[in-house]
């Protein structure tokens, strides 16, 4: 039976490593880009994936994807949300706007598009792909933390709330090396700058970290796998946690919040140490 997926963020990292899977199936998949270029990558993996463009940042784009998806399908099994981007800095210095567009690309996005698409997931599943930055222990790159952990906030309630049957899942991965780290390098490493001397250290370490989150931990193929398992479960659970630096995280997070920041300011101290 043809099974039709529909997966943001879908030119690299998870998103990209999960269209190249769901090919070898008997499934349409339709793949969003914000890059016009990866039309031609699309089209060279197979004429089973149908791109569309999507921009979280530019809501015309959102109601335009959505209903290009509505024209060509009847139904959709899967959706999958793994786009996504790392806005980074200390509360203090960090710009308002920096931080909307971290939750118009985390949050309101995807709640925009998923909204967008219920009449045809009746049925059916989301899967959303969230991370252990959700259980808030990642300071600098609070933005992030945040974001992902309204994400689970909001789907969780649509969960309980929709009359539709349809299952919604948090994937909670630790570090990947995916090229998500070298695209928040880029579009952080110039706001830096700015903040004041007092974190310089802080930031050397945050982009020296992001660096070599590149090349360790998790592959995508290893999410992607999880993904898969999920998706062919009948009753899934509601979140589900991979990678050892996230179990850690998601034990961390259940002490007392006064021990978690003495844990973390001495963890930062120690770090920045190691790191000169």
């Amino acid at each position: 039976m043809t099974k039709t997926y529909v997966v943001t963020g879908a030119t690299s990292g998870i998103g990209k490593a999960l269209v190249e899977e769901l090919i070898e199936g008997d499934n349409i998949i339709f793949a969003g880009y914000r890059n016009p270029a990866n039309i031609e990558m699309f089209a060279a993996m197979s004429s089973k994936v149908v791109p569309f463009f999507i921009d979280y940042d530019k809501p015309e784009t959102i109601k335009n994807a959505a209903d290009f998806i509505q024209a060509n399908c009847i139904k959709i099994d899967t959706l999958i949300n793994a786009a996504g981007c790392v806005v980074a800095g200390p509360v203090e210095n960090i710009k308002v706007d920096e931080i909307r567009h971290q939750f118009n690309v985390n949050v309101f996005g995807h709640i925009e598009f998923t909204q967008s698409l219920l009449s045809l997931l009746e049925n059916g599943k989301i899967i959303n792909i969230s991370s252990m930055a959700s259980y808030g222990l990642f300071p600098f790159i609070t933005p992030y933390c945040a974001s992902k952990k309204c994400l689970d906030m909001f789907f969780n309630s649509l969960l309980i709330e929709n009359k539709k049957n349809i299952k919604v899942v948090s994937i909670k991965p630790g570090v990947i090396a995916t090229p998500l780290w070298q695209k928040s390098i880029e579009e952080n490493s110039k706001y830096f700058e700015r903040f004041s001397s007092e974190y310089s250290k802080e930031m050397k370490y945050v982009l020296a970290n992001a660096e070599r989150n590149e090349t360790r931990g998790l592959t995508s193929k290893d999410v992607v796998n999880l993904i898969l398992k999920v998706d062919k479960c009948k009753n899934p659970k509601l979140s589900y946690t991979i990678g050892p630096d996230a179990f850690f995280a998601h034990i961390v997070s259940l002490l007392p919040q006064k021990i978690i920041n003495n844990i973390i300011k001495l963890g930062i101290k120690v770090k920045i140490f190691n790191n000169r």
